[in-house]
C-alpha cells in the first residue's frame, strides 16, 4: 500500500537516507540521547526495511560468529584467526542489549515477533575440513564468547542436531560439527518497520516514503543541502541539514560519490545478487531446527556460504538453502542496470580494475552460478540435504549486496567482504558500505559512529550515561570479562524470551 507523502521540513538537525535497519537504529539512538533533535528520513520505497533489511533478502541470521566459518580463517601456519569472530560476537551482545532496551521501553512489539532462539551449527565433511573445524573449536573453546559450544565427530550426535542433514549420507564420509544453543534468528525487516513506526510517532521526526535522495552539496555554513525527488509526482525539491547519514544499502555508494568530501575517493562497489531454495514440504521444515553453515566454495563471496537455515518469517517457520550467488549491475534489488557503470569515476577506476584482476576466481564463480540449472542447484542442496527432491523446493530471489572496493597502496585496489563506515573529517557526513555482518551489528556500529560525528555531545556525562543504559557492555571487551558477559546474557535472554542464556 502506497503511503501518503508528508510535507517536507526545510531544515532539520539530521537527515537519514534510507529506511533500513541502520537508519532506524541510528534514529532511535539519537532521539534517546537528545529528545530535542530533529530528524528527517527519506526512503524511495513505500515501506521501511524492504531491501537489505528484509528477512527474505538474507538479513535474517542474527550473525554472532558462532557458525559462520568465514569469520575464522585459517592462517598459513595452520592456526585459526578468531579475532573477527570475537569482535562480531561482542557486537551482537550489544545488539541484544539495545533490543532489550527497546522492549522495556515498549518501542517494539513482543520480542517473539522479531527474535527467536535457533541453535547455530557448523557442519563440514572431508578430512581437511574436519581438521579445520577441530582446530577452530580448540581455538574458540577458551573464549567466554563461545562458552557452551559443543564439538562432535559422532554421527548419531550430529543426527540429533540436524536430522535432515544426516539422512541418506555416505556412512564412510568423515564428518564434524559444532553447535551453539545460544544462537538466534532475527527478522530485521520486522524490527526495522517497528523502529520506523516508533520514530514516526516521536516529536521532531518526519519519515518520508516514495522520496528518493538524489544529491547533497555543502551549504557553505558547515551543513548540507539535500536534493530529493518525489517518485509519485516526479517533482524535485531540497532540504537543509547539519548532518547526513547515508544508509541506503546498495544506493549508498552512489550518494557517497555525490558528497563533496575527500573520504569518498577511491571507493567502488561490486554487486552480488542472490537466490534461495525455499522448502515447500512442511514435514521437512518441521524436522529441521537449526542454522547449519558449511564452508564456502573456493572463490565464492562470504555472502554465499551455504547454509540450511531455519527462519521465522511473519510468524511462520521457513526453511531456506543457499544463497546461490549471481551477478547483476544493479546495486539494489529494485535498482537500475546502470548502477554499476554510473558508479565508476576517475578516483575509483584504478582500484576497481586492480580488484577485478585479482578476483578472477570470484568472477568465474559468479558466471557459473548464474548459468546453473535447477538440477545443478539440487545437487548443491544434496551436499547438505542428501535426500532432497526438486519438487520440495522452489527458487526465490534473495537480496542484493554491494561488496566494497577501495584503494590499497600495495595492491592498487582490494575487494572487501565486510561492513565499512566512511566518515567526513568534520563528521557532518557518514555512509555505511558493505554487507555481512551488517544488520546484526547495527547497534554497535551506529553507537561507534557517534564519537566521530557528534564529538562534543558524545563525551558528555548525559550521553555516556544514556548509552550505558541502552547498551551496558558498549566498549567493554566481554571476551575478557566473564562476569559481565554472564550477567548481560542472563538479562537479555530473559527480556527477549530466549531461554536461560
Amino acid at each position: 500500500m502506497t503511503k501518503s507523502i508528508k510535507p517536507l521540513i526545510q531544515h532539520t538537525d539530521v537527515v537519514l537516507m534510507g529506511a533500513g535497519i541502520m537508519s532506524a537504529t541510528l534514529g532511535i539512538i539519537l532521539k534517546e540521547l537528545d529528545p530535542t533533535i530533529t530528524i528527517q528520513i527519506f526512503e524511495r520505497a513505500d515501506e521501511a526495511g524492504t531491501e537489505s533489511s528484509d528477512a527474505w533478502n538474507n538479513a535474517g541470521t542474527g550473525h554472532a560468529a558462532y557458525c559462520e566459518l568465514n569469520y575464522t580463517p585459517q592462517k598459513p601456519d595452520g592456526s585459526i584467526d578468531t579475532s573477527k569472530a570475537t569482535k562480531i560476537a561482542e557486537s551482537f551482545e550489544v545488539s541484544k542489549e539495545f533490543w532489550s532496551y527497546l522492549v522495556e521501553k515498549k518501542y517494539v512489539p513482543k520480542p517473539a515477533e522479531f527474535i527467536t532462539a535457533i541453535p547455530h551449527v557448523s557442519f563440514v565433511w572431508g578430512d581437511t575440513n574436519v581438521d579445520y573445524l577441530r582446530k577452530r573449536f580448540a581455538a574458540l573453546k577458551g573464549n567466554p564468547m563461545f562458552d557452551g559450544m559443543l564439538f562432535t565427530e559422532d554421527r548419531d550426535q550430529i543426527d540429533q542436531w540436524a536430522p535432515i542433514v544426516m539422512k541418506g549420507r555416505d556412512t564412510k564420509q568423515p564428518l564434524a560439527a559444532t553447535r551453539m544453543a545460544l544462537g538466534t534468528d532475527v527478522n530485521f525487516g520486522t524490527l526495522t518497520r517497528s523502529l520506523m513506526s516508533q520514530l514516526a510517532k516521536m516529536p521532531g521526526v518526519t519519515v518520508h516514503y516514495n522520496i528518493e535522495a538524489l544529491d547533497l552539496d555543502p551549504d557553505g555554513n558547515g551543513g548540507w543541502d539535500v536534493f530529493i525527488r518525489n517518485l509519485l509526482s516526479e517533482e524535485k525539491d531540497q532540504v537543509n541539514t547539519k548532518f547526513v547519514f547515508i544508509g541506503a544499502g546498495g544506493a549508498t555508494l552512489h550518494l557517497l560519490k555525490r558528497a563533496e568530501i575527500n573520504e569518498r575517493k577511491g571507493y567502488g562497489g561490486f554487486p552480488v545478487s542472490g537466490l534461495w531454495l525455499k522448502c515447500l514440504n512442511d514435514d521437512i521444515i518441521k524436522q529441521h531446527q537449526a542454522k547449519v553453515y558449511g564452508k564456502a566454495s573456493v572463490g565464492s563471496p562470504p555472502m554465499s556460504v551455504p547454509h540450511v537455515d531455519t527462519r521465522i518469517i511473519d510468524g511462520r517457520k521457513e526453511l531456506l538453502f543457499g544463497p546461490f550467488a549471481g551477478f547483476t549491475t544493479k546495486f539494489l534489488k529494485n535498482g537500475s542496470m546502470m548502477d554499476l557503470p554510473k558508479s565508476i569515476r576517475f578516483d575509483n577506476a584504478i582500484p576497481m580494475i586492480f580488484a577485478g584482476m585479482k578476483n578472477m576466481p570470484l568472477t568465474k564463480y559468479l558466471i557459473d552460478q548464474v548459468r546453473q540449472t535447477p538440477e545443478q542447484r539440487l545437487e548443491a542442496l544434496k551436499e547438505y540435504v542428501p535426500m532432497a527432491e526438486l519438487k520440495d523446493w522452489e527458487l526465490k530471489e534473495a537480496g542484493q549486496r554491494v561488496q566494497v572496493i577501495k584503494k590499497d597502496k600495495k595492491e592498487g585496489g582490494v575487494l572487501e567482504f565486510g561492513t565499512e563506515v566512511v566518515v567526513a573529517e568534520d563528521g557532518t557526513v557518514a555512509a555505511l558500505l558493505g554487507a555481512s555482518p551488517g544488520a546484526s551489528t547495527a547497534a554497535a556500529v551506529m553507537m561507534g559512529l557517534l564519537s566521530k560525528c557528534f564529538k562534543k555531545q558524545f563525551h558528555t556525562e548525559a550521553w555516556q550515561s544514556k548509552l550505558k543504559e541502552m547498551a551496558p557492555s558498549l566498549n567493554i571487551a566481554l571476551s575478557k570479562d566473564e562476569a559481565s558477559l554472564e550477567a548481560t546474557r542472563k538479562r537479555t535472554s530473559s527480556i527477549l524470551g530466549l531461554g536461560e542464556g
